[in-house]
């Protein structure tokens, strides 16, 4: 299935993907291995969307027709148990893709979805991206390797929550979040503690603890507002074997 093929200029317009975005795509594991006219062709179809915080993107049970990549702010994954309360799965932020495995099924949303913060995601039409890959044999092999590095990458993170400690994990949050290599900063959690704790594969009592044991690293906390002395020496400690 040909694919007509737009300049840098008429793709951004067309589905509001900037040059930055584009950077982004070519690392992210889904899509790594491709050449960039491969991803013009395979998102020829997506729009970039805003969202406000909050909105609800899908529900547990809808049909998968489209799935989703973050450019910016937060993304919760759920499931609402009998009772009506959540039961948060995943915590997404920049650079994630989700609800892919959903549309290569054909089925429907296991989990929720919704904004934890303000969100800008690339929305992802199920049908022509699917296409694509029928009529393409190349494209859909190179898909399969990206998935498997995808999958992969998810399982090195996994093993990355079970190898570290929950202070270890905490400072390479707080250091992500810093967006510096040294120096002292001050920023805003861009979550409740809660989601945060569930992002970092630990307990609420469990993260409240790591962030008092690293007020000694120069790190202190009022209510949302962090303040790091010295991003460089957190990123040490975030790189240290600890006890818990």
């Amino acid at each position: 299935m040909a694919v007509e093929l737009l300049s840098d200029e008429r793709f951004s317009r067309r589905t509001g993907i900037t040059p930055d975005d584009m950077r982004m795509l070519r690392y992210m594991p889904l899509f790594s291995g491709l050449e960039e006219d491969a991803i013009q062709r395979l998102l020829i179809d997506a729009s970039v969307r805003h969202f406000a915080r909050n909105a609800v993107l899908f529900l547990q049970g809808q049909p998968a027709s489209q799935f989703y990549l973050l450019f910016d702010g937060w993304v919760k994954l759920f499931r609402e148990t009998v009772d009506g309360h959540e039961s948060v799965i995943s915590i997404l932020t920049r650079g994630e893709a989700f609800a892919q495995s959903a549309i290569f099924e054909c089925g429907h949303f296991p989990v929720c979805a919704s904004t934890v913060t303000c969100a800008r995601l690339l929305v992802i039409p199920a049908g022509p991206f699917l296409r694509l890959l029928r009529a393409d044999a190349d494209m859909a092999l190179n898909m399969l390797g990206s998935i498997s590095r995808q999958q992969r990458q998810l399982i090195h993170q996994i093993e990355q929550l079970t190898a570290r400690t929950s202070i270890q994990r905490l400072a390479e949050f707080l250091c992500r979040l810093a967006g510096t290599g040294e120096g002292a900063v001050e920023l805003q959690l861009p979550l409740d503690k809660a989601l945060i704790a569930g992002r970092l594969g630990m307990q609420p009592e469990t993260f409240s603890r790591s962030l008092a044991k690293l007020r000694e690293h120069g790190v202190t906390i009022d209510r949302e507002l962090v303040t790091i002395r010295d991003v460089a020496k957190l990123g040490v400690l975030a790189a240290t074997d600890l006890e818990e």
